[in-house]
């Protein structure tokens, strides 16, 4: 992954290596274990690319295949 931008709170959109953007949406995670603090809007607005995938500073992350496999085309 390349770039990662914040669309709306909860809806990240992902530009991948071969230039294909993709929506994910990460409100689905919110209520399991470590990914409770993305609920802070200012915290979920750190979210960086790292590793191919997406983290944020207190470790949360998402790898690349599950960003992809669980994310939508942007035009939907």
């Amino acid at each position: 992954m390349t770039a990662v931008e914040l669309m709306s709170f909860y809806v990240l959109k992902l530009t991948f290596e071969d230039n294909d953007v993709r929506m994910f949406d990460v409100s689905l995670f919110l209520e399991k274990g470590i990914f409770q603090e993305l609920k802070d809007e200012s915290y979920f607005r750190l979210v960086s690319v790292a590793f191919g995938g997406v983290q944020w500073p207190h470790e949360q992350d998402f790898s690349k295949d599950t960003l992809y496999l669980l994310s939508f085309p942007e035009d939907i």
